[in-house]
């Protein structure tokens, strides 16, 4: 049977296709706009996450649901409530009108801390929707998402290739390749009993790289310019207010294509996103395989192929 995925057409969507391509695994997949579709045994049904029909048409007949799609930065704060709260409570919706009971939901290490944005908020709330829903689920909370197509930590890679990387205050997270994340999605959704998703069934899961502790800003920035080619980059700290300033810059520079919005300050200034030992995924599912220092190497050299270095 075929799983349904949302989210298809975006970074972490596209590495998921990727990897059902590679398993022969058929998709009903979920897409706003009929352009440049991944087409190795996927079924694309045109909708959005406000379109019921379309979602219900997605689900039917599947055995899974992987929601991936999510809005992550807007210049309007309330569109966050819209696509990411209302638009899960529409996607369990269509899962119930078609009897799929199992479902993994894409949400945010930022939903731990609810309170420092509207994003982090947003995906807190439909963490409780999901875990209120009566299905199968398992919540995954991804760190800092890297590899290639990713246009956020793009901008820490153009930057390093100059030799400065701008820092948010003091403090440490995590990261994940998206083909690591991907793997995980996929091992979630594909158990076809109920003995086999036993330790993932409700459950809320962390993953990372394997790096224990995570990484400080400065090391981060520092890989970043290896895996760039420099020596060295100069990476300061930047308080809270300088970074406010520049969302303010960023806004009149790019519109509603800015990248540093003042949602986006209120998480990057928290000084710990590092993933939380107790909610790592049992060893026996999954385990991540690509460490931090290859994979921001191997994604500087995918930016270089394709022109964005």
């Amino acid at each position: 049977m075929p799983i349904a995925i949302t989210g298809g057409t975006g970074f972490a969507g596209r590495a998921l296709l990727e990897l059902t391509a590679e398993a022969n695994q058929p998709v009903q997949a979920l897409a706003r706009k009929n352009r440049d579709l991944p087409q190795t045994r996927v079924d694309w049904i045109m909708g959005d996450l406000e379109d019921t029909k379309a979602l219900d048409h997605m689900a039917a007949g599947t055995r899974a649901i992987i929601h991936v799609a999510g809005l992550t930065n807007t210049p309007d704060p309330d569109e966050f409530d819209r696509v990411n709260v209302d638009g899960t409570a529409n996607v369990i919706a269509a899962a119930k009108h078609a009897g799929v009971k199992r479902f993994v939901f894409v949400s945010s290490l930022s939903a731990r801390e609810p309170h420092l944005s509207r994003y982090g908020a947003s995906k807190a709330a439909a963490e409780e929707l999901v875990k209120a829903s009566g299905l199968d689920w398992t919540i995954v909370r991804p760190p800092a998402v890297y590899g290639p197509r990713d246009v956020d930590m793009f901008e820490l890679f153009r930057s390093a290739k100059w030799g400065f990387v701008p820092l948010p205050p003091r403090g440490a997270s995590s990261i994940i390749h998206v083909q690591d994340l991907g793997k995980l999605l996929l091992a979630l959704a594909g158990a076809s009993s109920s003995e086999a998703i036993g330790p993932a069934s409700k459950k809320i899961f962390e993953p990372d790289d394997g790096r224990e502790g995570g990484w400080s800003h400065k090391e981060l920035a520092a890989a970043i310019g290896r895996a760039v080619g420099r020596g060295a980059v100069f990476a300061p700290h930047l308080p809270k207010t300088v970074l406010e300033g520049a969302a303010r810059i960023d806004r009149m520079l790019r519109g509603s294509r800015a990248k540093l919005t003042a949602d986006r300050v209120g998480y990057m200034c928290h000084p710990n996103w590092v993933v939380r030992s107790d909610k790592a995924v049992p060893e026996a599912m999954w385990a991540p395989a690509i460490p931090g220092e290859v994979g921001l190497v191997q994604t500087a050299e995918w930016y270089r192929k394709e022109g964005w270095l």
